[in-house]
């Protein structure tokens, strides 16, 4: 047992509440190594040092290890199922929709959301989307609403047209979409859910966990959905057991709640 790296998981959760041993132990102490002989220390108990010293070396760590990758649309076709199987069935008996972007990042997800359900006219009056990520520097920049035109290449021209505004390096996101989205800092492993979403949207990030987590995860999200609310999960990301959970697949990656 390498006790440099258990004594850091321990000191990293004692400090944070981030348990890093429900991340896929070779991928996270590959990548936390890489970080760690990066700013040149030779052990874990020196980098634990110095990242109770170093605000900006703590930040720096939490973004290496929550993978802020994102963009407008990812796999389109998702998305595609979204506006066209999913909504419909959400809207069903309601006309308002509870909204949740787990592991937001940086703020695509959630303004993509907003994007798509402002559009929809079908029997939808209303919406809120709550966007979380564990990381608060990701989630300060996502307020912004500011991106490089290259993040929203899958997006409808239509939606861009309506929705964002062209800046001399970019796009900005437009206020109606911005107001219909709240950020929050949360750590998904540990910090308690609210319920009732209709909808929780959760991808490219249960992979990095491990098989224990995940079954906690989904059980957490299952209690977080009301019943008929469904869970969108990433392409790499199935659910092969959904009925431990209460739920079913309606769709492949879209997953509602039994009862």
């Amino acid at each position: 047992m390498d006790q440099d790296y258990e004594s850091f998981k321990q000191s990293i959760n004692d400090q944070t509440g981030i348990d890093l041993s429900l991340y896929k132990e070779a991928q996270m102490k590959r990548r936390l190594l890489a970080l760690r002989d990066k700013r040149s220390f030779t052990t874990f108990a020196d980098y634990f040092r110095a990242l109770t010293k170093n605000p900006d070396l703590l930040l720096e760590f939490l973004d290496r290890m929550t993978i802020n990758v994102s963009e407008f649309y990812r796999n389109p076709a998702r998305w595609d199922v979204l506006e066209k199987k999913i909504i419909p069935l959400l809207v069903e008996d309601r006309s308002s929709l509870k909204v949740w972007s787990a592991a937001c990042s940086t703020g695509e997800e959630p303004y993509s959301l907003s994007m798509l359900l402002s559009d929809y006219k079908k029997g939808l009056s209303t919406f809120s989307i709550l966007a979380t990520d564990l990381d608060q520097q990701v989630l300060d920049q996502a307020k912004k609403g500011f991106y490089f035109e290259k993040a929203i290449k899958d997006v409808p021209s239509d939606k861009i047209a309506r929705h964002t505004t062209k800046e001399e390096l970019g796009i900005s996101v437009s206020d109606s979409i911005k107001k219909q989205v709240t950020f929050k800092k949360q750590n998904l492993l540990s910090d308690r859910f609210e319920s009732d979403f209709d909808l929780i949207v959760c991808r490219n990030v249960m992979i990095y966990f491990t098989e224990e987590a995940k079954t906690v995860l989904y059980q957490k999200f299952s209690k977080a959905l009301r019943k008929g609310g469904v869970l969108f999960v990433g392409s790499t990301e199935q659910i092969f057991n959904p009925g431990l959970y209460d739920l079913e697949s309606v769709e492949p990656f879209f997953y509602r709640k039994l009862k």
